[in-house]
């Protein structure tokens, strides 16, 4: 596997696309350092750090934000409002093209269609910029309503000045801000590695590993008489993240083949098909769109009944908002029936089986033992019906584990993040597509992949493609490069503190 990474400074271009893409990442990177005039971050920084260690701002909708954009939220940048009005805007406008005929219709124009509806959603993101980046600079002129538990008398104001033209000001920056981020993805994609939108989004994640790096540091090396980790916890916490991230790997990359046989066909003096192929229906077809809708809605009912009890004097009310905060089992069976309805929701607009077979029929396609037509759509519908369901079982693991860490064996939510979650399912997604883009370039120049046996094959596999399931030591070295990561910031902290 190290061979490859060395393999891919030898091709040209493969090397002059990495470092293009590292070199727009790093723009990316200082334009979530660069606060915005009139703006004082460091009272909103304490704040965080105080609710961090008392495990509330990495449950909120705030904190899962500031997650996406790495820290810029927190810092008052430029980019504080991150790439997600884009993502955001792609989404509406991806479950739009499934109700509304005229995105439908434009959708399959081919690359006309697809350039009209980027169009569309480039306009999309500055509205949502415009609305967003309003709405955060006058929360940030009150944070108690958008940070619960917020005191100006502790903490200090944030908003250091209060006229009219700060609020245009600011609004135009943070708009400015993300349609650079936008425009830094849309070259990476074009002319990078990997994809560039997503590859933003986990920079942004990975940009906390050194904090998290020093915190396990100080876990394990704490001065006598605090309480300290020591070797079986730190194995442990070593054999989990493997654990989780191997698990991940096999969820996101696993499929259900259905084999699909071609009939034969005369056309002119050639016979055409009478070839066996299989349609590749993934088990996590959703990805991590349910956990994040599942995040996020759940917080506005604790939210709002919260407010509610406190303003009418409301006991059950307030009792009832207490229970639906992380730590407590309302939250977790309201968030995993949540994420199953989302599940469930995202298949059934995004994957459409009577469309299916009726390409599969039209190319002369079916499946053995079903008849083409209503049948095969019906046998498709059925199959991703089950697999979906594994599929939401998986993801509710996932997000719940961090919680586990966090509340019953008390790792700090700093370490904890890392070991699943939202973060973790992007992270894995984005380092797997990468590394795929990155072994074609090799695999075309006749050198060897980062895997020798089990390779890292698309997501959606290509009709006609075979090959073996991940095998154990495939997944051991996958889970390697971000083990590798870790442990470089660990030393990297206690270099410096023996140093000082």
């Amino acid at each position: 596997m190290f061979s490859a990474f060395t393999n891919s400074l030898k091709i040209p271009e493969l090397r002059s696309r990495i470092f293009y893409t590292l070199a727009l990442l790093f723009v990316a990177r200082v334009a979530a350092h660069i606060p915005l005039p009139g703006i004082d971050p460091h009272p909103l920084q304490l704040f965080f750090a105080d609710q961090t260690a008392n495990a509330g701002a990495g449950g909120s909708l705030v904190g899962l934000y500031n997650m996406f954009t790495g820290g810029a939220l927190i810092k008052g940048a430029i980019a504080a409002l991150g790439i997600m009005p884009y993502i955001s805007a792609s989404i509406i406008f991806q479950l739009m093209t499934a109700v509304v005929p005229a995105l439908s219709r434009l959708q399959q124009e081919g690359d006309v269609g697809r350039q009209k509806l980027t169009q569309y959603t480039r306009y999309a993101t500055v509205v949502i910029c415009l609305v967003q980046g309003a709405l955060l600079i006058l929360a940030l002129e009150n944070p108690s309503r958008l940070f619960p538990g917020y005191d100006l008398a502790t903490y200090g104001p944030i908003v250091m000045v209060g006229k009219m033209g700060f609020l245009i000001t600011s609004v135009i920056y943070m708009t400015a801000g993300t349609m650079l981020l936008m425009w830094l993805g849309e070259q990476i994609t074009q002319r990078g590695i990997g994809n560039g939108v997503s590859l933003l989004i986990t920079v942004g994640i990975l940009a906390d590993v050194p904090g998290a790096a020093a915190t396990t540091y100080q876990l394990f090396f704490a001065p006598i008489g605090v309480t300290r980790l020591g070797l079986p916890e730190g194995i442990i916490m070593v054999l989990m993240f493997f654990l989780v991230t191997m698990g991940i790997i096999m969820v996101v990359q696993g499929q259900r083949k259905i084999p699909v046989q071609y009939a034969k066909r005369v056309v002119g003096n050639k016979v055409m098909g009478g070839q066996s192929s299989f349609l590749p229906l993934k088990v996590n077809y959703s990805g991590v769109m349910p956990v994040i809708f599942a995040s996020a809605i759940l917080l506005f009912p604790q939210q709002i009944f919260s407010q509610i009890g406190a303003a009418f004097n409301i006991k059950f009310l307030v009792e009832f908002s207490q229970n639906l905060l992380r730590g407590h089992w309302t939250y977790y069976a309201i968030y995993t029936s949540l994420i199953l309805f989302f599940s469930y929701f995202w298949v059934s607009v995004m994957f459409k089986p009577i469309q299916i077979a009726d390409d599969l029929k039209k190319y002369g396609g079916y499946i053995p033992g079903v008849r083409p037509g209503e049948p095969t759509a019906q046998f498709l519908d059925f199959i991703m019906t089950r697999l979906t369901l594994a599929g939401a079982v998986f993801l509710t693991v996932i997000a719940v584990m961090p919680d586990f860490l966090l509340f019953e064996l008390n790792v700090p939510q700093r370490i904890a993040i890392f070991f699943g979650g939202t973060g973790m399912l992007i992270t894995v997604g984005v380092i797997l597509d990468t590394m795929r883009q990155v072994e074609t370039f090799l695999l075309q120049r006749h050198y060897d992949g980062f895997l020798k046996k089990g390779r890292v094959r698309a997501r959606s596999t290509k009709q006609g493609m075979t090959g073996d399931a991940l095998s154990t030591e495939a997944l051991m070295k996958l889970a390697l490069p971000m083990l590798v990561i870790f442990f470089i910031g660990i030393a990297a902290w206690g270099i410096r503190t023996f140093a000082l």
